[in-house]
């Protein structure tokens, strides 16, 4: 198969978080027959109970590891293509990628290098399951390139995630009497007006730190004073999130609680000489892996302004771009660990 063909192979197996097995083994299979043309290894390695991640090693030691997700968000179509374009849930996040990666270390395999991994993981699209349990059992790898759609320019750097539940109490009571009551409505929107007057930080690289409520649920009916409501909120880091942290929690004190939900740092990420680069506002695997698996840097074709929307496509010249610049990456980085 071809870039192409492998694309539209891979789209066609729906992989929505916690249903990834199938796109599993119809890698781990791949990967096998890989193995035994160049004389590596593939193994699945269990996650949870039907998920896996898949890894395949080329030689002593993996220098390079080439690494994205299997996992997609909803809801699933299937692949189409035109001349321009291939088309369909997870073209560019990031079936694309894994095609664009797996055809480069057939390229470089069939060249004579070696010390190169392949590693796909579960759950990116969740809580990066796959790339903890991958982060516990490393393979000495010196560097990692992590696939999301850039439009195939290096990423130095991608925001972090902070992610909270504010949630305000209050008491029931008839709307005709609401001294009666203590609406827990009144207590989120005042609590959400504080958090939105928060002066977050801003980066040089990074830039500004930004803020969404995502989702507001509370009361019972119009003439009820509402006793509980929360709000959702999701603030895109650039920095430390220790700061940010106290912020939010000290604007909703005596209004509402806030409960943090999740936590992802803010990545500054390794360049390539010759290689165009960009920053992303999103977040990835990287935090998840750490150094475990070496210095990070992160690459992809296609644009994340049309991922996880029923536009998702992927340029079919930059998914050939993308075949040449991770073997041109590879060569760069096994170079420098020559020296």
């Amino acid at each position: 198969m071809n870039v192409f063909e492998l694309t539209r192979a891979l789209v066609d197996i729906e992989s929505i978080t916690l249903n990834e097995e199938r796109v599993g083994l119809f890698l781990y299979d791949y990967l096998s027959k890989l193995a035994e043309r160049y004389g590596g290894t593939a193994v699945r390695e269990e996650v949870e109970p039907k998920r896996f991640n898949v890894y395949a090693q080329f030689g002593e030691t993996p220098i390079v590891t080439l690494s994205t997700h299997m996992d997609t968000v909803p809801p699933f179509f299937p692949s189409r293509e035109d001349d321009e374009f291939i088309w369909g849930r997870a073209a560019c996040d990031t079936k694309g990628i894994i095609a664009s990666m797996i055809k480069a270390a057939e390229a470089l395999l069939e060249a004579g290098g070696r010390n190169l991994g392949l590693l796909f993981v579960v759950g990116e699209e969740r809580n990066s399951i796959g790339a903890y349990h991958a982060s516990k059992t490393p393979r000495g790898a010196r560097y990692i390139i992590n696939g999301e759609p850039t439009e195939n320019r290096l990423a130095l750097g991608s925001k972090g995630a902070l992610r909270y539940e504010i949630v305000a109490s209050g008491k029931m009571a008839h709307s005709a009497y609401p001294e009666l009551g203590d609406s827990a409505i009144n207590k989120l929107l005042d609590a959400l007006a504080a958090i939105r007057a928060i002066e977050l930080p801003v980066d040089e690289l990074l830039g500004d730190s930004t803020l969404n409520i995502g989702t507001i649920h509370g009361g019972h009916a119009p003439n009820v004073i509402a006793d509980e409501a929360k709000a959702e909120i999701l603030i895109r880091l650039v920095c430390d999130a220790a700061e940010t942290c106290r912020a939010v929690e000290q604007a909703v004190e005596g209004l509402a609680e806030a409960r943090k939900v999740l936590e992802i740092p803010a990545v500054r990420l390794a360049a390539v000489p010759g290689i165009e680069t960009t920053v992303v506002k999103y977040t990835t695997d990287i935090p998840a892996f750490g150094t475990s698996w070496g210095q990070p840097l992160l690459l992809g074709p296609g644009t994340i302004h049309v991922a996880h929307t029923l536009e998702e496509r992927v340029p079919k010249k930059q998914l050939l771009e993308a075949v040449e610049l991770y073997q041109r990456i590879v060569r760069e980085l096994w170079q420098r660990e020559s020296q």
